[in-house]
Order: C-alpha cells, then sequence, then structure tokens
C-alpha cells in the first residue's frame, strides 16, 4: 500500500496538509508501535511529523505539554470516550476516531463526544490522509479573522502596530512579554492551555517548561495589570493554562 502511494505523485500532493508548515500529528492507540510502522512512512511522505502514545494518560499529557496540530485517537482505547472528552475540554484541533467497521454506535459515540471525524477499520492508509487534511481545512475556516486591535479594562492592544497603551499612555513591554500578550488577546477569551503558549512563544520542544510561562504572565501582569496580585486581564486557569479577557467577554464567576 505503501508503494502505491508513494509512486503516486498527484495523490500525494492532493494529501498534503494546507499550513506552510510540517503539522504533528499525535496517534493515541494502544497497538501505536505497530500502527506507526504501518503509518508514519505515508503521514512523512504526506508532509506530517508523527509522534504517539500508548495509552489515554500519555496521549492527554502530550496534548497538554505540546500540543499537535491534529490527534488521531484509536477507539480501542479501553478509556476511548473519556480521553476525548478531556482532550476536548483543552485542546481545539482536529481529532479523528478509527472505529471498528459499520459500528454506527461507535461512530455517533465519538461524534458526540467531540470527535471531527471517523474513520471505519479497516482503512486506507490515504483515506485516513484525506480526512485529516479535510479536518484541518476546516479548523482554519472556522478560526475568527485576527482583529486588528483589542480593549481590555483601559488598556488598548493594537496589533497591527505592536502597540500597547492605558489611557493613551504606552506601556513598555519586551518582546516576549508582548508576544505573550498578542497570543492571548487574540485568543478572544478562550483558554490557552500550558503547552499551546509555550509552543507558540518558545517553539516546540519547550511544553514542560512551565516555570518559564509563570514568570512570564507575573512580569506580564506587572505591566498591564492596575492591581498585579488580583489579576483582572490575565486570568489562570488552574492545571490548564491562562485567558486573557476583553471586554464584553463572560469574566468567570
Amino acid at each position: 500500500m505503501h508503494a502505491a502511494y508513494e509512486r503516486s505523485g498527484s495523490l500525494r500532493d492532493e494529501l498534503r496538509p494546507v499550513s506552510s508548515h510540517r503539522p504533528r500529528t499525535l496517534l493515541i492507540d494502544p497497538a501505536a508501535s505497530a500502527s506507526q510502522q504501518r503509518l508514519d512512512p505515508a503521514l512523512g511522505a504526506a508532509g506530517y511529523d508523527a509522534v504517539s502514545a500508548d495509552t489515554g494518560r500519555k496521549g492527554l499529557a502530550v496534548i497538554e505539554r505540546e500540543p499537535p496540530d491534529a490527534v488521531v485517537l484509536d477507539w480501542r482505547l479501553p478509556d476511548c470516550v473519556e480521553v476525548l472528552r478531556k482532550a476536548r475540554e483543552v485542546y481545539g484541533g482536529p481529532i479523528i476516531v478509527l472505529s471498528r467497521r459499520r459500528c454506527d454506535a461507535e461512530s455517533v459515540a465519538a461524534l458526540e463526544a467531540g470527535a471531527d471525524d471517523y474513520v471505519e477499520r479497516p482503512f486506507r492508509v490515504g483515506e485516513l490522509l484525506g480526512r485529516l487534511r479535510v479536518s484541518l481545512q476546516r479548523r482554519l475556516a472556522r478560526r475568527p479573522a485576527r482583529p486588528d486591535v483589542v480593549h481590555a479594562e483601559g488598556v488598548t492592544i493594537d496589533l497591527k502596530r505592536r502597540l500597547v497603551t492605558r489611557g493613551g499612555e504606552p506601556i513598555h513591554l519586551s518582546p516576549k512579554e508582548y508576544e505573550l500578550l498578542a497570543v492571548l488577546a487574540e485568543a478572544d477569551g478562550r483558554v490557552l492551555t500550558h503547552g499551546e503558549l509555550l509552543a507558540m512563544i518558545r517553539g516546540r520542544g519547550h511544553g514542560d517548561d512551565h516555570p518559564y510561562l509563570r514568570v512570564m504572565v507575573g512580569q506580564l501582569r506587572q505591566r498591564i495589570e492596575v492591581d498585579p496580585s488580583s489579576p483582572r486581564l490575565v486570568l489562570t486557569e488552574p492545571g490548564v493554562g491562562y485567558r486573557f479577557l476583553t471586554d464584553g467577554a463572560a469574566r468567570p464567576v
């Protein structure tokens, strides 16, 4: 199957991901080692980097530490529904479930728990790659347009001019402080996990550097909060990450 896939240049181009960088996929599968041997050559040829986990706990840890661009979750995982629901609480990317052939109950349960799509076993690798590409396209299409200016409790963030002010007076931020603020502000009130934030401001490979992120958030609060000890802009979501509250966003009770 892989040889036939490799020979077809037009098919390979058709199944390539839509983003300019190499998307990173996470396979959560109790037989991850064997599945990777089958999938890795095709994923690599199609422009994806792949990692795997053989338990739900390990898979959730990867999502938290260094969120992938897409997740493939095998229904044979004993706690598949629970893993899917927990993943969806902190992860906004595509999740594709591998279900048993002609098992409508599994497919429906997967979609209700938050999956974007499903592929029935046995499946062709090209079919999975096509579903991955379509799911990534849908996510990109649903992503809201980046705002030019964000307002929050008297603070104005001009993302186009990279200018932050309060009451017309500039707030001086270091490049990394500004980068963290911009990432949070663009999320429009959505919680960003520690792993997502670290990947965006430090790059992949730094998903465990939570102390660095805490220091950066503390420094940012000192710059933009009226009372850094009681923040109203950059809020902590314990055990998950941080959110930035813009004007009009619902404030957690």
